[in-house]
């Protein structure tokens, strides 16, 4: 094994004997544990003759050319509206920006699907992102994208068994009076695609929102939303519903916009992988923006909820 040439951003080595790529890296990249190095493989951070791979059992031979990220960021992709937060070969977990659309409509060209078919492209992926779920262009937060179409109807085909938590947090407007509680009813859109809800069946989808307060001053709220089912707008018609619309929402709201932007972000997301079962679990940020008006407020008991993150690597 010859390590005999290198940059500022990739250390680079040539393999001599027949191998697969996660055991080549093991017994000859030994300054690097075995964590880091998987974390660098599912982080698209080892190119092997040019092209980037994340297979564990990805063949190598004498001659092959293997390039190892030094700084396991992932170089090829850029974007001021989308972050990568996990990548294995079956999908893709990103967080997105307000203001940009999960998949294109009508004449909007800027879309979240267009950014990673660039990506998959750039990096020579033979793959397209498939939207498996949608969040509101106004909605930040956290997605999950299939690379072809069998790993997005595995997802799809029980959707409500394989994500098991789904959390938001909004800013709401005005002081919250209850701590926690639950909202349930049925929502259905009327001619101008307004979701209205009423506590009888009428027509619609029933809908469970359960919510649980963070924070809290006299003229907002900080509101951790968990999702029981998932319909067109529920968090916003269901904060409207309890006399605290989301802040910034000029669909439901009461014109309360201290950030100048909807206040709401999907934060928490845990699923069961749909190719190789293992539990899969993201968290964000709450937006400095969301926190920075409860600077002086009077917070609640903290959260009991685990810190997530992702804690599997895919092989």
């Amino acid at each position: 094994m010859n390590s005999n040439f290198s940059n500022k951003d990739y250390q680079c080595y040539v393999v001599e004997e027949t191998d697969t790529l996660l055991n080549w890296l093991l017994n000859h990249v030994t300054h690097l544990s075995k964590s880091k190095l998987k974390a660098t493989l599912a982080g698209r951070g080892i190119i092997v003759n040019g092209k980037q791979i994340t297979q564990f059992d990805y063949p190598v031979t004498p001659g092959t050319k293997i390039a190892i990220s030094k700084s396991k960021k992932n170089t090829l992709f850029k974007s001021k509206y989308v972050k990568i937060v996990y990548e294995d070969r079956y999908l893709v977990v990103i967080e997105k920006q307000a203001g940009i659309l999960s998949m294109a409509a009508g004449h909007a060209s800027l879309n979240v699907k267009k950014v990673l078919d660039s990506y998959f492209k750039q990096s020579k992926q033979k793959c397209t992102a498939h939207v498996v779920h949608r969040l509101d262009r106004d909605t930040s937060g956290l997605m999950i994208y299939a690379k072809d179409i069998q790993t997005a109807q595995l997802l799809e085909h029980d959707w409500h068994h394989n994500v098991y938590d789904r959390r938001y947090v909004a800013v709401v407007s005005g002081e919250m009076e209850q701590d926690e509680g639950t909202i349930a009813n049925w929502l259905k859109d009327n001619r101008a695609y307004i979701t209205y809800s009423s506590p009888e069946d009428n027509g619609g989808k029933f809908a469970v929102t359960h919510f649980h307060t963070l924070n809290r001053t006299t003229e907002h709220s900080l509101v951790e939303y968990r999702l029981e089912t998932g319909r067109k707008n529920q968090i916003r018609v269901h904060s409207a519903d309890m006399g605290h619309p989301v802040c910034g929402d000029h669909k439901y709201g009461n014109g309360d916009n201290p950030i100048g932007r909807l206040c709401l972000h999907a934060y928490v997301l845990c699923f069961y992988h749909p190719v190789t079962h293992r539990p899969m679990e993201f968290e964000t940020p709450i937006p400095p923006a969301f926190a920075h008006l409860f600077k002086a407020g009077r917070k609640n008991q903290p959260y009991s909820g685990r810190t997530a993150h992702e804690f599997n690597e895919v092989e």
